[in-house]
Order: C-alpha cells, then sequence, then structure tokens
C-alpha cells in the first residue's frame, strides 16, 4: 500500500517517557506507570486505577494551584470534561480540586496525536482527509451538544485512537454559563488556529471551533502550517487579513477547508453540513490509511509489571502494586504512597521544563530522616563534613562570581513543537549533586510583570533538608545560542554558526538557605547578570538579539572556580 507514490512509514511514537527521581510513585487512589509530556499547566502522567483502568492524569504545578485564576482555570476544565461525556472525548474518571497537588484523571486514550502523524506521514491522502473532517465535525457536535465550546482544537489536541478521534484538552473550553478568564488584550487559543473574531473582539462562538476544524484540515491536506510560519503576531496577521493555504488541494476540499474558515462566522457551516458536504459512505475506522495510523501509537504500559519491565518506573517499584490495591488517602488530597526506606534523604534533580516556564525538581524526605546515596556516587566534592548526624559545612565566606574553567557543553534544546519552556539538556551528564529543588522560567509572554526583552528565573524547594550542606550558594547562568559581541550586543560576526561554549552569564552566588527556601528567589536577566572575564561587566541586551534556544544552568558553588551544574533547563527564543 502507499500513499502519494512513496511507501507507508511505520511510525514509532515516543510520546510515553520514564518516570524521574522526582515524580510520585501514586496519585491519589491512581498508581503511576510514565509519563505522557507536559500539558500547559502542569505534568501529564499515565496511571492505573486500582480497579486496573488506564488514565491519563494531569496534575497541576504547583505555582499555577498558588494562583487564584489559573486555579479557576482548573476547576473550569475539571467541570468541563466532567459535562462533556462523549465517544469523541477522554471522559472524567477521577480528580481532586480541594489540596495541592491538584489533579485531574481521564480515560487513558492509545494513538497518536494528529501532529504527530502530520509531522512522521505529511498530508493525508484526499478520502481520508474527507472521511476525517466528517468524524471531526461530528466531535465538535457532541461536543457543542453540550453547551461547551472547546476553544483551543488544533492537531496537537486531536488523537487518532483506534475506534475515531478524540478531542483532548479543554483547558480553555468554555460552556455557556461560563465566564470568560482571559485577560484584557489576550485571545484564547493558539495562533493560526484562533478565528479572526476571537482575536479582534474576543467572540467565542461554536463557529470559532468551526474555524479551527478548518484551519486543521487544511494542515491534514497540506502537511503545512494553514497560515504559514513566523511569529506569532506574523500568523495571527495573516488569519485576519490573509489567505489560509490550500494550494495543491483537490478543489472540494479546498472549498470546504474555505468554507469553515471564512471572515464572516455566520457563513461557515454548521458541523452537521460539513458531515453532509464531505458526502463520505464508509466509516473513517475502516479507512485503509486511518486503521494503521491509529493502531501505531505510543507503546504503553498496561500494568506496573509491565512500566517496571519496560524501564519506564525504576525498579524495585516505588509502589507494591496488587489490583486491589489503593493507597491511604484523603478524598479529594492528592497523596504520594512509597515503601519504607533505610534512613536516608532521597534528592533529585529534574531537568525538564513544562510551558510556562517551570523544570520541576522535588527533594522527598524518606519517613525517618538521614542520608541517601548511591555507592557509586561518592561524597559529594568539596563539602566539608559536619558533626555525627550534623550538616556539612559549605564555603566561610560567600564566594565571588565563578569564573569559567573549562569548555561548557551543556545545551539545551526546544523541543520540536512543544511550549518555549520545553526541552531537554542533552548533552548534560549527571553531576553527583544531591541537592533538588523547583525552579521557574517566565518571559514577557508569560508574565505581564516581565519586562519585553528580559527573562525571570526563580528557584525554590518544597522540602528543606537538614541535611544539605549550608550554606549552599547556586549560581545561575544564562547561555545564549551564540557568543555574543559585548560591543554590539548581537551575536559575534567573527563566530559563523559555531554553537556557544561557555559559561554564558551568571548571577552572584546566593545562599540558598540564606532565608526560608521555601519561597521563590527571582533574578531577572539580563539585569541580575554579569559577564566575567578579565573584568565583571553588566550585561545589557534583550535576549530578541539572539534568537534561538537558550541554556539555564543552575550552579552549586564553593569558590569562583569550583562549581557544580546541578541542573539544566532553558527557553526558546524566536
Amino acid at each position: 500500500m502507499t500513499w502519494g507514490g512513496r511507501p507507508p512509514v511505520r511510525l514509532e511514537f515516543r510520546r510515553v517517557e520514564a518516570l524521574r527521581p522526582q515524580d510520585p510513585g501514586s496519585i491519589g487512589p491512581h498508581i503511576l506507570l510514565a509519563r505522557l509530556g507536559s500539558g500547559g499547566m502542569g505534568q501529564v502522567y499515565l496511571g492505573r486505577s486500582p480497579g486496573g483502568r488506564q488514565l491519563a492524569i494531569k496534575v497541576i504545578r504547583d505555582d499555577f494551584a498558588q494562583n487564584a485564576e489559573a486555579l479557576a482555570r482548573f476547576r473550569r476544565e475539571v467541570e468541563t470534561v466532567r459535562a462533556v461525556r462523549s465517544a469523541y472525548t477522554a471522559n472524567l474518571v477521577d480528580a481532586s480540586l480541594e489540596a495541592a497537588s491538584c489533579w485531574l484523571a481521564t480515560e487513558y486514550v492509545p494513538g497518536p496525536t494528529l501532529t504527530q502523524v502530520v509531522g512522521e506521514r505529511g498530508a493525508l491522502p484526499v478520502d481520508t482527509c474527507f472521511r476525517l473532517f466528517a468524524a471531526l465535525a461530528e466531535a465538535l457536535s457532541h461536543v457543542h451538544g453540550h453547551g461547551v465550546t472547546h476553544r483551543d482544537l488544533k492537531p496537537h489536541n486531536i488523537i487518532l485512537s483506534p475506534v475515531g478521534p478524540k478531542l483532548i484538552d479543554f483547558g480553555i473550553a468554555r460552556g455557556a454559563g461560563q465566564t470568560a478568564l482571559t485577560q484584557t488584550g489576550t485571545a484564547p487559543g493558539t495562533p493560526g488556529y484562533t478565528a479572526p473574531e476571537v482575536i479582534t473582539r474576543n467572540e467565542v462562538s461554536p463557529a470559532a471551533d468551526v474555524f479551527a476544524l478548518g484551519a486543521t484540515m487544511a494542515v491534514v491536506a497540506t502537511g503545512r502550517p494553514p497560515y504559514g510560519e513566523g511569529s506569532m503576531e506574523s500568523v495571527t496577521y495573516r488569519v485576519v487579513h490573509g489567505e489560509i493555504d490550500v494550494d495543491g488541494v483537490e478543489p472540494a476540499l479546498a472549498e470546504l477547508i474555505r468554507a469553515c474558515v471564512a471572515a464572516d462566522p455566520a457563513a461557515r457551516p454548521v458541523p452537521a453540513r460539513i458531515i453532509e458536504r464531505c458526502g463520505v459512505t464508509s466509516s473513517l475506522v475502516d479507512d485503509p490509511v486511518y486503521g494503521p495510523l491509529a493502531e501505531l501509537g505510543e507503546r504503553a504500559p498496561r500494568d506496573l509489571p509491565a512500566a517496571v519491565a519496560a524501564g519506564f518506573v525504576p525498579a524495585p517499584s516505588p509502589v507494591a502494586y496488587s489490583p486491589t490495591y489503593s493507597p491511604t488517602y484523603v478524598p479529594g488530597a492528592a497523596s504520594v504512597a512509597r515503601p519504607k526506606r533505610r534512613r536516608g534523604v532521597y534528592l533529585a534533580v529534574g531537568a525538564g521544563a513544562v510551558a510556562l516556564g517551570v523544570a520541576l525538581g522535588l527533594v522527598l524526605t524518606l519517613p525517618d530522616g538521614g542520608e541517601e546515596r548511591d555507592a557509586a556516587a561518592g561524597p559529594v566534592s568539596g563539602a566539608t563534613p559536619g558533626p555525627s548526624g550534623a550538616a556539612p559545612k559549605g564555603p566561610k565566606e560567600p564566594p565571588s562570581y565563578i569564573r569559567e574553567t573549562d569548555a561548557n557543553r551543556d545545551v539545551w534544546r526546544h523541543k520540536e513543537g512543544g511550549y518555549p519552556f520545553e526541552g531537554s539538556c542533552g548533552a548534560q551528564e549527571p553531576s553527583g549533586e544531591r541537592l533538588s529543588f523547583q525552579t521557574s522560567i517566565a518571559t514577557a509572554d508569560d508574565d505581564p510583570e516581565v519586562a519585553p526583552g528580559k527573562v525571570r528565573i526563580g528557584f525554590r524547594t518544597r522540602f528543606p533538608d537538614p541535611k544539605a550542606e549550608r550554606p549552599y550558594y547556586l549560581s545561575v547562568g544564562v547561555k545564549s545560542p551564540h557568543q555574543i559581541d559585548e560591543q554590539t550586543g548581537k551575536p559575534s560576526r567573527f563566530q559563523g554558526n559555531i554553537g556557544n561554549i561557555g559559561i554564558g552569564y551568571t548571577s552572584k552566588p546566593i545562599d540558598f538557605f540564606r532565608d526560608d527556601p521555601k519561597n521563590w528567589t527571582y533574578l531577572t536577566f539580563p539585569d541580575d547578570f554579569r559577564s566575567v572575564g578579565a573584568e565583571v561587566r553588566k550585561v545589557d541586551f534583550p535576549v530578541a538579539n539572539d534568537p534561538g534556544d537558550w541554556t539555564v544552568n543552575f550552579y552549586h558553588v564553593r569558590a569562583p572556580k569550583q562549581y557544580t551544574s546541578v541542573l539544566c533547563a532553558g527557553f526558546a527564543v524566536r
């Protein structure tokens, strides 16, 4: 079987990832089996209920939970998913909204997202497009029948399951009786899929979902972004003033797509009319192209033993699971069930990033205190052992700015198609450090309190470790994609395409325990950062001067030339 003269591609999607040391073993009564990715408000896990049902569990980030508006948005998402029970959505199974960490659990839908399929396969055949068009229109009809508008329909939020497409992520959906939470001057949705009336007047109606459906099908039919590539502003301008890209699309299909994205909401066809115009005579699940694609999603473990065997859950497992096991927990609150270990503290570092810029790290204190180390890790270098049972002592005097001693090859790479803060530091090697913390990265696009061209970086810990070295000095290093010419504030013209292998711009070391380490400490780039060479110089250029993937390192500092990178994160500038 071929599509467009090319042999079919066997898709192996890698959405399922192993749990990390900072991840809990369970959420509420549900065992965690793997990571499914990051959402706009937190982490999504693959879980299994006490009765054996597979779940997708979305856990809201702690910083969101402390924000009244964000928490209200999350509560509304739970209410919306509960209200919309359909064959075309992932139905709500369980939720906790009363205490941190807030979470919701929906049925797990196997299969790739439409984004993954188009990214691997490219444009789909015209017959498959019509069948998918009709199926998605029927899905919208069901959602609208519950009085709900999705408001963020796009390929990323459509899963091609073996039984048909499923709509996911109702984070900004709104029911007829719900009030808007969108800030003044902003529009809900994603550039390229958000209707003109939403952009210009913030008028949201079922017709806006039809516009998003048309834009989505343009991607499926062409393999290209519906309104081209570029900055958010340029894409948004084309949506309002330009034409959708359907070049080369079969005329009848192109005409239907154009009808769905008509500038006048009243001129767009309703879902029932879309289905009629598609004129399909057979089911999407029987389509010779759709069937193989829907079956080739991520390889998700069915139960805990399978997750351990596949390496998604560390062995020995953090939770001893049986089909009737249910951790002790208070309804409405998330509990973390872990086995009793030998005397010690498990300290881990998180290196991932999620939307709006939080790289999560977590310190977990075990029941009877003490310190736990890997046998191969050895002692923490440079630490002065304290009296028996006491924390090791750090430097007596605060270190000055760190000095570059060698090439730095920690490079953060943005995840293709991900949020600006979603990526990983593939070059970073484990440091052996035992202290972990939470970090936050935000730009002006994420937080109105951050000035344009600047970045706010924060860190804290939720569980201070009494055995950690004190004082514990941290310096934050911000590394631009290229070496910057200090005279112009732009990439050096002598460097060409060579990446930045320097340490970047660093902050003055700060004692992590100088105040309450559970409180956030914030630094602003470039204001609080310096270029350290023969002399210490102030940094004064916006991040927009060097578009690309910026790396953020967190260093444990004992002396200007004695420091260790304990966490690597980053952000994308486009």
